[in-house]
């Protein structure tokens, strides 16, 4: 049987992070473990964390933790990847709330040398004051009429990421769908070893399209992306970004770029320090 960990990232968010960890609490299937990727958050978050170890059991939940040292997500997620035991890995953001049905669809996606991208639906900062338990325990969060009354859902585009069609028809706009392929950090899935492959995340970028990168260089090494983006919804729930930074953002597109052009599938700042794998570094076979 294929083991999987949702690896779930947060930094100073701990009550998004309870919202989160509510909507794996509540999802169809219950057949994976959780690994919290704290990139540096304080006791609030730590409070956070032991009351959700305590409820979904030692077995099932651990919590990687570095100290604060700026925005650092690649690198945290790089530890979160080295010291997993599990064979196939989920990404969220720690502010992401995972409908019923999402982990169990990215379970039916599951192909070899492949990786899964889905997307988001963006709530409005004017829902944050309205999130309750209740409200994601009685799935109500998740149902059109709610997401389009309160600002959810305003363009053909989003309605669609509600997953109401038919699951045979939004399957084939997945297959059909132009945007591109790329590893999306707040919702993408993969095969440990995969990951391990190309080295991870680069630690030296920072917030701007950082996560983008690693799959481009999983494209390059022969994995591929696949679309879940109109069949199992996940919501956003909205903060600021004090982190953010154009230039770096622009700097990392450009780098990123590059990196497709060249055809590089490693990058020497990832899990392992290091210009190449070890087999051919240390010349093994």
């Amino acid at each position: 049987m294929v083991s999987t960990e949702v690896i779930v990232t947060t930094f100073n968010n701990p009550t998004a992070l309870h919202f989160a960890l509510l909507g794996l609490k509540g999802q169809s299937t219950q057949n994976f473990r959780v690994c919290i990727a704290d990139d540096g958050s304080g006791p609030d978050t730590q409070n956070v964390v032991d009351s959700w170890r305590m409820r979904l059991g030692e077995d099932r939940f651990r919590h990687v933790w570095h100290p604060d040292n700026g925005f650092a997500k690649n690198e945290i997620l790089n530890k979160a990847i080295a010291s997993s035991g599990a064979d196939y890995l989920i990404f969220i953001d720690g502010d992401c709330v995972a409908s019923p049905g999402y982990i169990q669809r990215h379970f039916d996606l599951r192909q070899p040398s492949l990786f899964v991208s889905g997307s988001l639906i963006r709530m409005p900062l004017t829902v944050n004051s309205l999130l309750t338990d209740e409200l994601i325990t009685s799935k109500r969060i998740f149902q059109l009429d709610w997401l389009k009354a309160n600002g959810c859902v305003t363009r053909l585009g989003t309605w669609l990421k509600t997953a109401s069609l038919p699951l045979v028809f939004a399957n084939f706009l997945e297959r059909i769908s132009p945007v591109k392929k790329v590893w999306n950090g707040c919702n993408s899935a993969g095969w440990r070893a995969d990951l391990l492959k190309v080295n991870g995340f680069d630690e030296a970028m920072k917030y701007g399209a950082e996560d983008v990168e690693m799959g481009v260089r999983m494209n390059n090494a022969g994995i591929r992306g696949r679309h879940n983006r109109y069949t199992a919804p996940l919501l956003h729930i909205e903060h600021a970004r004090g982190y953010a930074d154009p230039v770096v953002a622009a700097a990392n597109k450009r780098y990123m770029k590059s990196v497709r052009r060249s055809g590089r599938a490693w990058t020497a700042q990832g899990i392992v320090k290091s210009e190449g794998p070890s087999f051919l570094t240390h010349g093994g076979s």
